[in-house]
C-alpha cells in the first residue's frame, strides 16, 4: 500500500536537519519555526537556468522570480521525491534530480510571515517546458546565469529571498555539477 502524505504540513527540524515534528505549513511560517524545504534548479544544455515567476496568488513571495521549483517535503518523503513530485505538479516536467548542498536561512516576509528553512538545494536538467500550473506559476523562462546575476544586482526586489541567497552566497557549489559549454 502506498504511503499517504500530508502536504499541508511541513517537517520541523533542528539546526542539524534532524526531524523534531510536523506543523501546518502556514502556522510554521507565522511562528517562524525552522522546517525542511527544497529549491530545485534546472539547467538546459546551454547552461541556462529555468526561472519560475511565482503566481500572484501565492501567500508569500507572490509574483517574484525564483528557481525552477521549490516547496517542502512531506513527513517520510525524501527531498528528491518531493522535488520530482512538485516539478510535475508545477510545470509538468519529469527529470532526475540530485541534492548538492543544504543551508539554513531566516527571512521576514510580507503579512508578518517568517521563512525559516533548512533549504536542500537540488539540480536537474531539461531543455524545454510545455505548460505551467497557473495556481503555482505565472511564467517560466530560460536565462543565462550571467544575465541573472546582472539583473539580481540591478533589481533585487524582483527575486525571492532564498533565490538571492543561493545565487550570491552559494553559486560556486553548482559549478562542479553543471555541463556548461566552453567557448
Amino acid at each position: 500500500m502506498k504511503e499517504q502524505f500530508n502536504f499541508n504540513e511541513v517537517v520541523l527540524v533542528n539546526s542539524e536537519d534532524q526531524e523534531i515534528g510536523t506543523m501546518e505549513k502556514l502556522e510554521a511560517h507565522e511562528k517562524g519555526l525552522l522546517h525542511r524545504a527544497f529549491s530545485l534548479f534546472l539547467f538546459n544544455d546551454r547552461g541556462e537556468m529555468l526561472l519560475q515567476k511565482r503566481a500572484d496568488s501565492k501567500y508569500h513571495s507572490a509574483g517574484l522570480w525564483s528557481n525552477s521549483c521549490c516547496s517542502h517535503p512531506a513527513k517520510n518523503e525524501s527531498v528528491e521525491e518531493a522535488a520530482k513530485r512538485r516539478l510535475i505538479e508545477e510545470i509538468f516536467i519529469e527529470t532526475e534530480v540530485k541534492a548538492i548542498f543544504k543551508f539554513e536561512y531566516r527571512a521576514e516576509l510580507n503579512l508578518n510571515l517568517v521563512e525559516h528553512e533548512m533549504d536542500h538545494v537540488l539540480i536537474g536538467f531539461c531543455n524545454s517546458f510545455k505548460k505551467i500550473n497557473p495556481i503555482e506559476v505565472s511564467a517560466m523562462k530560460f536565462v543565462s546565469v550571467d544575465d541573472i546575476q546582472k539583473d539580481l544586482a540591478a533589481n533585487p526586489n524582483n527575486y525571492s529571498f532564498w533565490f538571492k541567497i543561493i545565487m550570491t552566497e552559494h553559486w560556486g557549489k553548482f559549478l562542479p555539477h553543471l555541463k556548461l559549454e566552453t567557448a
